[in-house]
């Protein structure tokens, strides 16, 4: 009963902000007008659907959230393994504490802030083309920007998924270890057939975790870091910034509710069928 109770601020929590919420969703299939409210504007069916679709910039943007956010997912999931299999080995020594501070602290840093530092390095007289002998202008050149992107979400977010992993690894049988090292196993071998095997149904769920999300674009990476730069939007705009720009500079409140409705359906699709694959390799590691 008290364990239940304790769940109970996150229970109403999640009624009121993500099932309570959910008959805002209707504007999507209306003509919304402030006056008239949600049931009482004009009903258009999917309308507002069809106008999305056929945006040259919303399919942009679909598939730039698509493409970024996998390859953040893939590139932060091996380099967040390896560093959680160096903690792993450092666990116990008097600076594992000190490392620990220094891969989780950026993730505290508001994107605000990451802009500024991103912005000292690659500008025209930053630090970057202060080394190159033929400067690049990188804030002109979405080319460089899905790299760029993956190298700021790995800096900012490596510390919170280690902590997860690490987790992990510390609740592997000890006795493992001392009997692969009795056969001569070196700590790649022990990586790959007792760490990762074992911590896999974590790495699954935190996969599918994150392809739940893989819609939900992160606004202030893709907002600040670039400096909502036009230039860029071939490769930075996603669909949050594009939800964002629909409500600013056109208010229309119905098609961007319908781009929202649109990825939170494709999300929860890709859950299902990652899901259903992950259940029919192996049933053990399936999230449900």
């Amino acid at each position: 009963m008290v364990l239940l109770l304790m769940c109970l601020p996150a229970l109403i929590w999640l009624l009121l902000f993500k099932y309570a919420t959910l008959a805002g969703s209707w504007i999507a299939f209306t003509n919304f007008r402030p006056r008239l409210g949600i049931f009482g504007s004009e009903f258009v069916g999917l309308r507002n659907f069809e106008f999305l679709f056929s945006s040259a910039a919303a399919l942009n943007a679909s598939r730039n959230t698509i493409l970024l956010n996998g390859l953040f997912i893939v590139g932060s999931t091996i380099f967040t393994l390896f560093i959680s299999a160096l903690m792993f080995e450092v666990f116990r020594s008097r600076f594992a504490k000190y490392y620990q501070t220094t891969f989780l602290f950026p993730y505290f840093i508001s994107w605000v802030i990451v802009s500024y530092f991103v912005f000292g390095f690659l500008s025209s007289n930053g630090i970057v083309n202060g080394i190159l002998s033929q400067p690049i202008e990188f804030y002109q050149s979405p080319g460089w920007w899905p790299l760029i992107l993956l190298l700021v979400v790995i800096w900012k977010t490596t510390g919170w998924g280690t902590l997860i992993y690490l987790a992990g690894m510390l609740a592997i049988n000890p006795q493992l270890y001392e009997a692969s090292r009795v056969d001569g196993a070196s700590k790649v071998q022990q990586f790959f057939t007792i760490t990762l095997p074992l911590i896999m149904p974590l790495v699954i769920i935190q996969f599918l975790l994150s392809l739940a999300n893989i819609f939900n674009a992160d606004f202030g990476l893709f907002y600040q870091v670039p400096l909502n730069q036009a230039l860029l939007y071939d490769s930075t705009d996603v669909l949050d910034t594009f939800i964002y720009r629909a409500l600013v500079q056109v208010g229309n409140v119905s098609m961007s509710a319908a781009a929202d409705l649109y990825k939170s359906v494709i999300g929860f699709v890709l859950v299902i069928v990652a899901n259903w694959v992950v259940r029919r390799i192996d049933p053990d590691k399936a999230l449900f």
